[in-house]
């Protein structure tokens, strides 16, 4: 009896941990879909997709008289039981991804990433407002001063 006992208790704990642990990137799905913000260089898009249960998957692009110019690709994984928003930008850092990592003050409908030792920016941070708009914003030090830009985005798709 003890140990049907451990057993079950073990399983639970496991099954546990692990629903909790799949359950981060669970609770971002409001972010899948193509959202959209206008800007001075044109339109800019980002489209977000799930490629596992611990990834999803964005590229950022802008559309400019029918022409397309990608701009950046981005992994949001779970590991070391933290967020990593890995990006990869066109002509910067070698092509090399850059891993930004969610703070404490992070949750479901606010997130923020920062990597305090690259160039700009040092914080990534995205808020949900409704279901069909969120608030990006990248912001930092840049040439020694404080820098922001904004991007509220309305989803199209």
């Amino acid at each position: 009896m003890k140990t049907k006992l451990i057993i079950i208790l073990i399983s639970s704990l496991l099954i546990g941990s692990w629903t909790q642990k799949q359950g981060e990137i669970q609770k971002l799905e409001w972010l899948l879909g193509t959202w959209e913000t206008k800007t001075r260089k044109g339109s800019l898009y980002e489209t977000w997709t799930q490629k596992s249960s611990t990834e999803l998957q964005g590229k950022s692009y802008y559309l400019k008289n029918k022409d397309t110019i990608m701009f950046e690709f981005v992994q949001l994984v779970e590991k070391d039981k933290k967020l990593h928003y890995i990006v990869s930008v066109k002509g910067q850092h070698d092509e090399q991804p850059v891993d930004f990592i969610s703070t404490p003050s992070s949750n479901p409908t606010s997130l923020i990433f920062e990597n305090r030792q690259n160039d700009f920016p040092q914080i990534i941070t995205y808020k949900k407002i409704r279901k069909d708009s969120l608030f990006a914003e990248i912001s930092g030090l840049m040439n020694g001063k404080m820098a922001r830009q904004a991007f509220p985005m309305k989803k199209i798709k």
